[in-house]
Parts: C-alpha cells; sequence; structure tokens
C-alpha cells in the first residue's frame, strides 16, 4: 500500500497545487461580446490574476454592478478618488490628459464612416454609431473610495461604469494577464 501511496503521492500534489492556484491566484476567463473590441475579441480566452495590483488602463474581469450574476472584461480607467473628464475624445484624470492608444484603430474607423462596415454585423451597433457624435460621450465623475470607473474599448456598444456605475473592489475579480487563445494571438498585458 505504501508504494502505491508513494507513485501517486506526486500526482496528487500537484492536482492539489492546481487547484489552490485556480482558487487563490488565478482564473480562466472567456470574453463575451464586442465591448473590448478591438483590444479582445468575443470567444477569446484570457487568464485573470487574482493576486496583481491594479492600475489605470489594465484590463479586469469583474462582476457588473446590477448584475453580480454576470462576469465582464473592462479596462480600468479610474481609481479611487480620480476626477475623470471626457470631452471631445480626450481623457483627463486629475487635470492630466491621458492617451489612449488601444483606441486609435476605432476612432479613425468611426472619422471615416461611424464604424458602418465594421458593426455589419449587427444593425443596432450601426444606429447608434451613426446617431453618436464622439466615439466616447462626454462626461465627468469622480471615483469614490474603493471602487474603480471601467469603460470597454469599444464606447459606442460597451455597457460600463457609464450605465451601471462604479465598480466595487469587492467585485473584481482580477487583472487580465494573459491571452491564450486563440493560439495566433497569444500576448501578454
Amino acid at each position: 500500500m505504501n508504494s502505491k501511496l508513494k507513485e501517486w503521492l506526486p500526482v496528487i500534489i500537484i492536482v492539489l497545487l492546481i487547484f489552490l492556484a485556480r482558487a487563490f491566484v488565478f482564473s480562466p476567463v472567456k470574453v463575451e461580446g464586442h465591448s473590448m473590441d478591438p483590444t479582445l475579441h468575443d470567444g477569446q480566452r484570457l487568464i485573470s490574476s487574482k493576486v496583481s495590483n491594479i492600475n489605470r488602463q489594465d484590463i479586469i474581469t469583474t462582476k457588473e454592478p446590477d448584475n453580480t450574476n454576470i462576469y465582464v472584461v473592462k479596462r480600468v480607467i479610474g481609481l479611487p478618488g480620480d476626477k475623470i473628464e471626457m470631452q471631445n475624445n480626450r481623457l483627463t484624470i486629475n487635470g492630466k490628459e491621458y492617451k489612449e492608444p488601444y483606441l486609435t484603430d476605432y476612432q479613425k474607423k468611426f472619422k471615416e464612416d461611424k464604424l458602418f462596415d465594421t458593426y455589419s454585423y449587427n444593425s443596432a451597433f450601426q444606429e447608434q454609431a451613426a446617431n453618436a457624435d464622439n466615439f466616447t460621450n462626454n462626461f465627468s465623475v469622480t471615483v469614490p473610495k474603493n471602487s474603480y470607473f471601467v469603460l470597454g474599448d469599444n464606447r459606442l456598444i460597451s455597457k460600463d461604469s457609464r450605465i451601471f456605475g462604479f465598480v466595487d473592489k469587492s467585485l473584481v475579480q482580477g487583472k487580465v494577464v494573459l491571452r491564450f487563445w486563440p493560439l495566433n494571438k497569444i500576448q501578454l498585458f
């Protein structure tokens, strides 16, 4: 009996370590929807770290504040205490302008044809874009203590803090650190 236990002990330890890491260190995530286009796409698979510090412009996974049964992937724009303003597609945080290079592709397409070709898969998205004046609507907010302000990169169609409000830190699942699927799009974040 002892020889069988010695044979299986490494396997048991590995399985236990994987279980503990999954419970406390990382979690797999599947992107659902188009709110993070063009950075992340529907169906892509990610790894989210539960132990990483969260900074501005990091991508996180979180529960929606208005429906905690739904997990979403969004970009952190504001940290606790930040005063955030968006005016004519220019992001200002605490009086300092922040560049958002991950939006360049869609902002260019918005100027060209209001993303009509890009949104060819959904006529409601086409209509919403056609009626928009800016790629990101204007707003001004101050982030409360222990909360984040998050946005999707596809600002015209994203359900994010502009709709469901601030995300309490307790709702955050983790920081996206790796895209592992599809294989030709593997990327560290």
